[in-house]
């Protein structure tokens, strides 16, 4: 990994990143180790959640991999309860698990529509709902969500991804007015088009990389990475006066 900035203020902070076994999650929970933070993190990819546990133990503090379903409050009530009592206090909560799955308009029924609202909306609310308590004990936290620029773009094929994830802006702002009073900070970052496995996988072609580089300002395509540094910022006191802010990052193709 390339090297990054250090925030003292993240130093030893008790950090839960959901979605965290695979893409932008995995670095941004190698990026919070490298800042010696504790870190847990969530998802229902058991295998790859064990995989980067032990790929990342070396660093000060092993990170803490829960199996969680998200749809399932009830389990991820429970999970956040277990990281507080086994880390300590949580300071910092990063809700970033999403599915992008295409979809076409005539394919969605009432319960895939709500399954994407589960999957894409529904437990960044509640996971900000458990964890704040720890945050206004502590007299301050930061709640970082992940969005996406796709439903800026009118991006296509996938209303119930787009939909959600444009409703994660707006929710972001109304915990940022609920929680400052208890010194919570609550941002967003809205990545473009960041490369991941899946991406790489499913629908990068030289063609797409090709159209994308001319899109954007920056003529190189996104990783991870690109993500996993803001929110850092973020999450740390270097932003401490930053809050209800939806942050674009993609290499400048919105304006």
């Amino acid at each position: 990994m390339n090297e990054i900035a250090t925030y003292p203020s993240l130093k030893d902070k008790t950090v839960i990143v959901t979605g965290g076994a695979s893409g932008i999650g995995a670095t941004i929970v190698e990026h919070f180790l490298q800042q010696d933070c504790k870190v847990a993190f969530l998802d229902k990819e058991n295998e790859l959640g064990n995989k980067l546990s032990e790929k990342l133990d070396h660093y000060k503090y092993k990170p803490v991999f829960k199996y969680c379903d998200l749809k399932n409050i009830k389990l991820l009530r429970k999970s956040i309860e277990e990281i507080s009592d086994e880390l300590g206090s949580i300071s910092i909560l990063v809700n970033n698990a999403a599915n992008d799955e295409r979809h076409h308009i005539d394919d969605v029924t009432e319960e895939f529509w709500d399954e994407r609202m589960h999957i894409n909306l529904r437990h960044y609310f509640f996971a900000s709902q458990i964890a704040y308590k720890d945050m206004k004990k502590l007299g301050s936290g930061a709640i970082v969500n992940i969005g996406s620029f796709s439903w800026i773009l009118n991006q296509g094929n996938m209303p119930g991804y787009t939909t959600a994830k444009s409703a994660i802006m707006g929710l972001t702002r109304s915990l940022a007015r609920d929680l400052g009073v208890y010194n919570i900070r609550v941002n967003c970052v809205v990545p473009g088009w960041i490369i991941t496995e899946r991406q790489k996988k499913l629908w990068l072609t030289p063609e797409a990389e090709k159209i994308q580089i001319e899109r954007q300002c920056i003529k190189r395509m996104l990783m991870p990475e690109d993500i996993a540094k803001p929110v850092l910022f973020f999450a740390s006191e270097q932003s401490s006066g930053c809050t209800a802010q939806n942050y674009i990052v993609d290499g400048g193709v919105v304006n």
